[in-house]
């Protein structure tokens, strides 16, 4: 048995998942650069390999390849971004002679915040309600006819928080928190700093250039609090079975680790039976709705009275948590689990 997967060279994902083949006592896998699929290079993989997608990353020459030249750390461009990440999945996909660990268009799907709504909804998985908006103006009238003073609003393409804003209305005034910050050439960047916007210009001023690529807006969902911080839940599925977590607690309205979020207390959780049970079976019905693939990221909110559970992102590449909270008892990380199923043979 041989594998192979996609990704970016040295990328602490793909290091992590050659450290998890190779002490499963096989060969180092076969190494496709996303530069070089993007770039339209001649790509291939031995005959027969188990073929695994990931991240394309934060590399700034495969972000350059993606929606063109600019640093990466910029806000915007998502169209482009998804346009070119979908075309290259579907060069993966014709890699002759392989078999794809992960399903291209599903992929494709959970890297559209919009359509991976919409699965799931109409498999009932619990997810807030949501409408798509086309600039400042349109946000607001929507909120205002639907009676919803808070929401989160998030460009239909992307990861990790970028361009998400949390809105919140009372009157006349306006709240807007969200990591991105503008830069000294008028374009819009990530920041490692969660910020707030009060005034109505401000906030157009960011929706508006973000409403290009499109927006899916998301009734905001009340977050259980622990130790006065709310908190939500990272949870890895394998095979569609629930397999890791990590509990993420914030003081603002993103739990991302890398914004300033902390883990939390995942046994607190554990310990109400009744909850935890329902996010787990949340989380295996939500990963039932991408049958080809192998894993699972799955954002989970719980609700302020400690009962309600609702999804908000299923993620392609969210298995990257070091030291995540190993629930199923085996002692595996994600990428060593992920092995382990495809030896014992999961489809």
């Amino acid at each position: 048995m041989r594998f192979a997967v996609v990704g970016i060279p040295g990328d602490r994902r793909v290091t992590m998942f050659r450290d998890a083949v190779v002490a499963a006592g096989l060969a180092e896998p076969h190494v496709i650069s996303w530069r070089d699929v993007l770039a339209g290079r001649e790509i291939g993989a031995p005959e027969g390999a188990l073929l695994r997608v990931d991240s394309p990353g934060e590399d700034a020459e495969t972000d350059a390849l993606l929606r063109g030249p600019g640093d990466p750390a910029r806000v915007g461009g998502g169209a482009a971004w998804y346009a070119g990440f979908t075309a290259g999945l579907e060069r993966v996909a014709a890699i002759p002679g392989v078999r794809l660990l992960g399903d291209t268009g599903e992929i494709g799907v959970m890297f559209d915040k919009r359509r991976c709504h919409a699965v799931l909804w109409e498999a009932g998985v619990p997810v807030p309600p949501a409408f798509e908006a086309g600039s400042y103006a349109e946000l607001r009238v929507e909120m205002v006819r639907r009676g919803w003073p808070r929401v989160f609003v998030k460009p239909a393409h992307g990861s990790s928080a970028s361009g998400v804003i949390a809105v919140q209305t009372h009157g006349d005034l306006v709240k807007a928190v969200t990591s991105a910050a503008w830069g000294a050439d008028g374009g819009l960047f990530n920041s490692l700093r969660v910020r707030t916007y009060t005034s109505h210009e401000e906030v157009r001023r960011i929706v508006d250039f973000l409403a290009g690529d499109g927006l899916h807006v998301e009734r905001w969902f009340p977050k259980a609090s622990a130790g006065g911080k709310a908190f939500d839940l990272r949870v890895v599925t394998v095979a569609g079975v629930p397999t890791h977590a990590v509990v993420r607690t914030s003081s603002t309205p993103m739990t991302n680790l890398h914004l300033g979020g902390r883990r939390g207390d995942l046994e607190a959780v554990r310990s109400r039976a009744a909850l935890w049970e329902r996010v787990l079976d949340v989380c295996a019905r939500a990963a039932a709705c991408f049958p080809g693939s192998l894993a699972t990221g799955i954002d989970v909110m719980v609700g302020a009275g400690w009962q309600s559970v609702a999804v908000a992102e299923v993620n392609a590449f969210g298995d990257l948590l070091p030291g995540l909270g190993d629930i199923s008892g085996n002692g595996r990380d994600t990428y060593a689990e992920q092995v382990r199923a495809v030896l014992a043979g999961v489809p």
